[in-house]
């Protein structure tokens, strides 16, 4: 076999790879992009950035260990780079993209402002959250990450991820009153 077919071979496999990686973890990639940017749009770019930025290291693809955290670890920093140069952010977009989604489930008006109330609540205690237990919280329980891969994610330890969340969630718990009980 000629090299430049072995090379032609690689590159189809290297695609074949990243198609896949795109229908099994863009989804999750936006859930961060969006929980960390708080703004559709701007979680969409993140994504098709940190999916430009694999197109780039298809040939090292093959060493990934877990694609999950490779990937969420890059649309992370990405979300995270993009809402430093954002100076402030868009809440009402959050809040209508709720609605239209609760909208959907036929839920009544009543319900529906209950629903949107308390997600604007949560929201606003998870972002008066101090920045670490914020992240670990996020990765947590919006995206369901265990906390090795959040270490990974976070580049920290085990340990240190769960601390974080113990302070996470007793400070949440306290922020939406439930703290007293």
């Amino acid at each position: 076999m000629k090299a430049k077919d072995r090379e032609h071979e690689k590159r189809e496999a290297a695609d074949a790879m990243i198609e896949r990686l795109v229908m099994s973890y863009s989804g999750a990639m936006y859930r961060v992009a969006n929980s960390v940017l708080r703004n559709a749009v701007e979680a969409e770019d993140a994504v098709q950035e940190a999916f430009l930025r694999v197109l780039k290291k298809r040939e090292q693809l093959a060493e990934i260990r877990d694609a999950r955290v490779w990937l969420v670890r890059i649309v992370w920093n990405i979300a995270l780079d993009r809402k430093r140069r954002m100076k402030t952010r868009p809440e009402g977009e959050d809040i209508a993209n709720f609605a239209r989604i609760l909208t959907e489930k036929g839920l009544s008006a009543e319900e529906l402002a209950v629903a949107a109330q308390r997600h604007a609540t949560m929201m606003r205690s998870m972002d008066a959250l101090p920045t670490k237990e914020r992240e670990v919280m996020v990765l947590s329980a919006l995206e369901e990450l265990s906390s090795v891969e959040i270490a990974a994610v976070l580049r920290t330890t085990e340990s240190a991820v769960r601390s974080r969340l113990f302070r996470a969630r007793a400070l949440l718990a306290e922020k939406m009153g439930r703290g007293s009980r």
